[in-house]
């Protein structure tokens, strides 16, 4: 059943006009490593390895530092011990503004590391202090909360947002999409952008499509009860683009 939902959601990526490329098998990798967003961070120059915060999933970063050889994406550097940094953490808001998440995967030697990476491509480099929420066992990340839809709008599950970022991104200018709380544990806010106006999704969130659409955003829907739901893992997961046009 996993493998047919993934193959739908291959087909639904090329269909709206992306080029997935695969990671290739790792045999000392354990089920996590679907979720291929955690290991690596992507910035305009090429790629930062992270270092994860969950323990079984300390091989990932070195596989994909393979395959991204292989493709000829220069990789610029990597968090190292005793940092940590997982990509769940990372979004852009802009092309020179990004936001990273300090929680339980995600700790201050990694944000020191990745700040100093990053220095010269960026302009704002925004740290925000996540929630404890359910603990360091829980699958929680910044992404978990935020997603960003276009270039001027984002969606939020605005009661675990910090207040001071909250109000940041309204000053930036930003809309909020809301995610009602009967949708934020079926991972409403997990939305994967696909272009200007459009974003993937998983099924069975239709107040937050309605809202979405509301806003101007197309939306298409997969199935994911076991690639998804099983493994507390939505699109933006279970994807790293590599590059945007």
């Amino acid at each position: 059943r996993a493998c047919r939902e993934f193959d739908e959601f291959v087909e639904i990526l090329e269909g709206c006009g992306a080029e997935v490329v695969f990671f290739p098998s790792a045999s000392q990798l354990s089920l996590d490593s679907i979720y291929v967003r955690d290991a690596s961070v992507v910035c305009k120059i090429g790629v930062i390895l992270g270092n994860m915060g969950k323990a079984a999933r300390a091989g990932e970063p070195d596989a994909q530092a393979a395959a991204f050889q292989d493709w000829g994406v220069p990789v610029l550097g990597r968090i190292s011990d005793p940092g940590r940094l997982e990509g769940g953490d990372v979004a852009w808001l802009d092309q020179r503004t990004i936001v990273v998440g300090r929680g339980y995967r995600t700790n201050d030697a990694g944000i020191q590391q990745l700040r100093a990476l990053l220095a010269d491509s960026v302009d704002d480099f925004l740290e925000v202090p996540l929630p404890h929420w359910r603990g360091p066992g829980d699958v929680f990340h910044l992404m978990s909360i935020l997603s960003p839809v276009s270039e001027n709008l984002l969606l939020v599950y605005s009661p675990l947002l910090p207040v001071p970022f909250r109000e940041q991104l309204l000053e930036r200018g930003f809309g909020l999409v809301e995610v009602p709380d009967g949708e934020f544990e079926t991972m409403g806010t997990n939305v994967l952008a696909l272009g200007p106006g459009r974003c993937l999704m998983l099924e069975g969130n239709p107040r937050t499509r309605t809202s979405l659409e509301r806003a101007g955003i197309e939306v298409v829907e997969y199935r994911g009860r076991e690639i998804s739901e099983a493994g507390c893992g939505g699109p933006t997961c279970l994807t790293r683009p590599i590059e945007r046009r």
